[in-house]
């Protein structure tokens, strides 16, 4: 979470010599220098300082306190040098030094919470930030996040909605608040906002999106219905309202209607796609124990721009492949095989899966080719050996599998792989003697393993 927004650096230049009153809200780099002396020691000390000399500039900082003790700039610019040292506690002491002269001028706060900021003392950091609210209420946002990170949610999710209704709604405000609401005590008082602020403004389809997504999330998925439906009978082109639909359709087992619903979902502009993705997961779930849908789950991956519609494909073929789906899964990694063919990860999916339909010449072409693009791969060589075996072309299996061998380094389950097709290849061959001689090894290497 980001919460430093506001912090400025600048340089000083002006009289530093004038008084504080005169100077309220004057950046200390507007103060001009009144006397020769105190000029030199000061322009030093923003000289050593912009070379990265900190322990020089704080020499020519403690001769300016000599005869300006008072100054509240020299003590800000003290503070400055000893964090850029990340000698916080000096750097703190000298910030509040600074707001005690002239606590009116906010960059000595802002520096107390940079301190904070670099320290990670969140705790401090509120208690800065509220004093920062008076003179920047902008530093709210701020406020906000130092909730989060301090885990007090309450005081957080109340400062939300007043941001929300004075500023209108942010993304990054909205995260914050579905991470508030994961935990259920928090979501009967905001059901009730919710269903209060419907009431009043039954035109404000916000208001019907958050309520259906914290039914859903609580599963109460008869409710997120009627909220659904209540917006669609107020605001009748509302694509939101097809998300609280399709869920309920799908816990329905309505698969027609829910296909319905998620593809207006799918062709809105105005629906983030994370709510996209999560519709098409669910929808996914579902087609496993509805096959009958496939060809739906495939126009709906095309909704997609064409680089989340490969990376989905690939996740999709994984989920088939846990699933032991091997037709579907080789049908979605193929896709994506196609269109990153040097990715190693789904390659290896890919091959399995067709080494679990028995689809050995399919297999043999496409560890071949695989072997071209990635010479010192092992995984690909054990794939083309074990379809070469099973093809019986057992000295092409033989000579795949002892170059793939010579690539192999600490992957005890491979190895015993290929130490297995080995005794097969050379049994297809007749060479009992070398047969027997792999099967021991990889039963050596088995029980390495226990």
């Amino acid at each position: 979470m980001k919460i430093k927004n506001y912090l400025l650096s600048f340089l000083f230049f002006g009289m530093l010599s004038f008084p504080a009153q005169v100077l309220a809200q004057a950046e200390p780099d507007d103060i001009a220098l009144a006397e020769d002396a105190f000029q030199d020691n000061f322009y030093e000390s923003l000289k050593q300082k912009g070379i990265e000399n900190y322990d020089k500039a704080i020499t020519a900082l403690e001769k300016c306190l000599k005869t300006q003790p008072q100054n509240a700039t020299i003590y800000y610019e003290l503070g400055k040098n000893y964090l850029n040292l990340k000698d916080y506690k000096k750097a703190y002491d000298f910030f509040v030094q600074a707001s005690v002269l002239d606590p009116k001028n906010k960059w000595f706060y802002v520096g107390m919470y940079d301190v904070c900021y670099q320290t990670k003392d969140y705790s401090q950091a509120i208690l800065v930030v509220n004093k920062l609210i008076e003179f920047d209420v902008k530093y709210k946002e701020d406020l906000t996040s130092l909730y989060m990170y301090t885990d007090q949610y309450d005081k957080a999710l109340a400062l939300i909605k007043d941001l929300d209704e004075t500023l209108g709604e942010t993304p990054q405000r909205n995260a914050y608040k579905q991470e508030i609401l994961k935990d259920s005590k928090y979501r009967v008082g905001e059901k009730d906002q919710l269903l209060e602020a419907i009431k009043k403004n039954p035109k404000d389809e916000s208001k019907y999106i958050a309520l259906i997504y914290l039914y859903s999330e609580s599963n109460q998925e008869e409710k997120a219905y009627e909220v659904a439906k209540k917006l669609e009978k107020e605001i009748p082109d509302s694509e939101f309202a097809q998300v609280g639909l399709f869920k309920f359709h799908l816990n329905n087992n309505d698969g027609e209607k829910a296909v319905l619903a998620m593809n207006k979902v799918l062709e809105s502009k105005k629906i983030d796609s994370t709510v996209k993705f999560k519709i098409l997961k669910e929808f996914l779930v579902f087609v496993k124990n509805n096959p009958q849908f496939n060809t739906d789950l495939d126009k709906a991956i095309g909704y997609f721009d064409n680089e989340n519609q490969v990376a989905l494909t690939k996740e999709i073929g994984k989920i088939f492949y846990a699933r032991k789906n091997w037709e579907r899964a080789i049908h979605y990694l193929e896709i994506y095989s196609k269109n990153n063919p040097q990715e190693i990860e789904s390659n290896i999916f890919l091959l399995q899966a067709y080494t679990e339909s028995s689809q050995f010449d399919v297999l043999a072409k496409k560890a071949s080719n695989l072997i071209d693009f990635f010479p010192l791969q092992p995984d690909f060589y054990y794939y083309s050996g074990l379809a070469n075996n099973q093809l019986k072309n057992y000295k092409k299996a033989k000579e795949f599998l002892e170059m793939g061998m010579d690539y192999l380094v600490d992957n005890k389950n491979l190895e015993i792989n290929f130490n297995i097709q080995l005794g097969e290849a050379y049994n297809g061959l007749g060479d009992a003697k070398k047969k027997e001689q792999y099967f021991l090894k990889a039963d050596q290497l088995l029980k390495q393993k226990k």
